[in-house]
């Protein structure tokens, strides 16, 4: 039976089936342009999305994904043929791809017993986008002459520029060029305004409709030769053709097995993995073996995972390989009764859209996300990618193998790593680097090591432990529980630092670690800190056994990292890190902004709760809230309220309401809330309070002197709630002029 979801129901088989046309419909264009990529007679590309397809329906465990003639097989092999010398579309090219393809459907196979698979975790995602970007670029530019009435070409981008050149130079087809660039913009422009709309499949009949009609092949536009209907032929591939390029074509068809399994199997668990579906990469493998080798008796070059024409079977709402199995015979069909099209199909609008589906392969968005997070691994993309443009796919897989190790093993040995400190009112243990009202307790160094601990990193931990060490140091605690593994060469180390730091009176502690972690250190040799006591379950039991609680007292000698005007704010913080401030804001603009232009949104109704719209509106802030980060929004938004009424700039059908009795409501309400947080707040801790004084006091500096009017209006419903404050709980207003008065700041 074809894979489908686990919750099938036979009412969609109606659907599937629907989605299936839709597939074929789009791979007629698609599969005939890769085969003329891969220098065999376009109808071969019809062929691979006949058999292959249905073999894969019945072997694959993924319900949804599309296998067939698609970019990077195609490009690889037509990159072979001109490394041989051998012209695309010749009978030399027919005779010798089929075999390039059983060869490969055998190098899959036997990573299939190999179990193979398991390799693919150590390429990156990064060396795959930029090789799959790469083979787009490269296409794009071997095709781009075809969109002029011009020869596709061969080689690198380097000589396929000057082709190009040399190509437009000997004439351009002005009417070829109108049909390529409109067929690609046409394509583009469906695709992002109405996706669902099988424009491919559309303009195949467009054209082939244009050529009937007006004959276009007389003004100069070239149209795929004729083919006739009929069964594809099976036979076996013509092996005597390998003599005397044995190795030329065994080792590249390495690397195209590589970039079939390596590209279709993570684009197939990629998707699986947002339909919550378990997928098995053996099963899968064995799918992509078997399809080539059938492929390879029908005359086709090798056939892989499509993830655009996948995109679209997702996008319709596929659930089952019923799709795949609709897609092949009514491809089948086609080649059986429909081919006599096929000879008016203008070239350049088969160009265009084999250029449209490439440029949807293209992962520059994925480096764009690097550029901002990692960039190492943006670099990575891009020496992939340029690999493969200056000196091919085959240097552009061993290049992104070998960067995915070097990576690989530079991040083992030089891991996350963060010293702890506490946040006052919250509980846990906290990075000094990342939060910012996270202090050192003094004479403690507590410090987090992510990842196994080995020889290839153990003098990074000790080097950081040693730098962090001062004269009053007394106890160090290692977080261990991202920890999960260490050698030989760690254990030693860490009993030599365990008798180092014994020696000068310092305590040497590892806690939060997993069990197995104290089995490690026995069985080499470290038993000795586990028998002194000196492992513990919880970083907070060692502190308690060292006599250390709240109140702690904190390192007055540390500076934490500069930042802006705010301090805060533990669970929000925690969250974003050093983007939590600017979160904030816009957060607190988004909902100034909804209450001067939305008439449904009144914050002074008493049903409405401001956590509750954070959390409808969780994919833009998250989910990481306690009262002093609300306390903290309520304040921005009181700001931002005040600053968008002295700008003016408050939508005219609500100024005047919002300038009166509205906006007293508001701040009548923003008030009280804020009131009812601070209470909390000082019941739970002081040092809380005291950031907020502390903050406000700046915020007031810089609202007197940019916007000295609404900080007049703020200071004068400030006053009103501390009035309300002193009548409703006068030890916590007692408390809050205590604390105004030791920071030295004026009311």
């Amino acid at each position: 039976m074809p894979a489908r979801e686990a919750n099938y129901n036979n009412k969609f088989i109606i659907s599937d089936i629907l989605v299936g046309i839709v597939i074929a419909l789009v791979s007629i264009p698609i599969s005939m342009g890769y085969a003329l990529v891969a220098g065999i007679p376009a109808v071969y590309g019809l062929y691979g999305s006949i058999f292959p397809i249905l073999i894969f329906a019945f072997i694959s465990s993924s319900p949804r994904f599309v296998f067939g003639v698609d970019a990077a097989p195609a490009a690889l092999v037509g990159g072979m043929l001109a490394s041989l010398g051998i012209t695309s579309g010749s009978e030399e090219a027919a005779g010798l791809v089929p075999v390039i393809t059983l060869i490969t459907g055998l190098w899959l196979l036997f990573f299939f017993l190999i179990r193979a698979s398991r390799i693919l975790k150590f390429i990156s995602q990064p060396v795959v986008g930029g090789f799959i970007t790469g083979i787009g670029v490269t296409i794009i530019c071997m095709q781009i002459p075809k969109l002029f009435g011009g020869n596709s070409g061969s080689g690198e981008v380097p000589e396929l520029l000057v082709h190009i050149y040399d190509e437009a130079r000997d004439g351009i087809s002005v009417l070829s060029l109108i049909l390529g660039i409109s067929t690609v913009i046409i394509i583009l422009t469906f695709k992002r305004f109405a996706p669902k709309v099988p424009m491919s499949g559309i303009l195949v009949f467009v054209g082939a409709l244009l050529e009937y009609l007006f004959k276009l092949s007389k003004e100069g536009v070239k149209l795929l030769p004729a083919v006739k209907n009929g069964f594809p032929e099976f036979s076996f591939p013509d092996m005597t053709l390998l003599d005397g390029r044995i190795t030329e074509v065994i080792v590249p068809s390495m690397t195209i097995a590589m970039v079939i399994l390596a590209e279709t199997l993570l684009a197939s668990s990629n998707l699986a993995q947002k339909h919550d579906e378990k997928l098995s990469p053996r099963r899968e493998n064995l799918a992509y073996s078997i399809c080539n080798i059938v492929a390879s008796f029908i005359g086709c070059c090798p056939v892989n995972g499509s993830v655009s024409r996948s995109g679209i079977a997702d996008q319709y709402r596929c659930r089952s390989q019923i799709m795949s199995v609709t897609a092949g015979l009514v491809m089948l069909l086609i080649v059986m009764f429909g081919t006599g099209f096929i000879s008016y199909l203008p070239v350049p609008i088969l160009t265009g859209i084999v250029i449209s589906a490439l440029i949807g392969t293209f992962e520059f968005h994925l480096a764009r996300k690097l550029k901002k997070i990692d960039k190492t691994e943006y670099m990575i993309f891009y020496a992939a990618f340029f690999t493969v443009l200056l000196f091919g796919t085959i240097y552009g897989v061993f290049v992104g193998i070998i960067l995915s190790a070097v990576t690989f093993i530079a991040r083992a040995s030089n891991p996350m790593t963060a010293f702890l400190g506490v946040v006052p009112s919250v509980e846990g243990f906290h990075s000094l680097k990342r939060m910012k009202n996270s202090r050192p307790l003094k004479g403690v160094i507590i410090y987090r090591f992510t990842g196994a601990l080995f020889y290839a990193n153990i003098d990074r931990f000790q080097q950081d432990i040693e730098d962090a060490v001062k004269e009053d140091t007394k106890l160090i605690i290692i977080d261990a529980g991202t920890i999960g593994s260490i050698d030989l060469t760690a254990a030693e180390r860490i009993m030599t630092m365990y008798n180092k730091y014994k020696k000068r009176g310092i305590d040497f502690y590892i806690a939060g670690h997993v069990d197995s972690i104290n089995d490690m250190l026995r069985a080499y040799g470290a038993g000795e800190i586990i028998k002194a006591g000196n492992v513990k379950p919880r970083i907070i039991q060692v502190l308690q056994e060292k006599g250390i609680e709240p109140p702690y007292i904190y390192d007055e000698s540390y500076s934490p990292a500069p930042g802006k005007a705010s301090r805060r704010l533990a669970e929000f913080e925690w969250a974003y890190g050093m983007d939590a401030d600017r979160i904030m804001q816009r957060l607190a603009a988004d909902i100034a902004t909804k209450i001067t232009e939305d008439p449904d949104f009144d914050i002074t109704n008493d049903e409405f709760d401001i956590r509750k719209y954070i959390k409808e509106n969780e994919s833009a802030y998250g989910d990481h809230w306690n009262i002093v980060d609300e306390e903290e929004l309520l304040e921005l938004l009181e700001i931002r309220l005040a600053i968008m009424i002295e700008e003016g700039k408050t939508v005219s059908s609500k100024t005047e309401i919002l300038t009166s009795s509205a906006m007293n409501r508001i701040d009548s309400r923003l008030l009280e809330r804020q009131m009812n947080l601070e209470i909390k707040i000082m019941e739970k801790n002081r040092p809380s309070i005291e950031r907020i004084l502390r903050r406000r006091y700046e915020r007031d500096e810089h609202m007197k002197k940019h916007h000295p009017k609404a900080f007049s209006r703020i200071a004068a419903e400030r006053a009103k709630r501390f009035e309300m404050l002193r009548e409703k709980n006068p030890a916590l207003y007692e408390e809050i002029q205590t604390i105004w008065n030791s920071l030295d700041v004026k009311q």
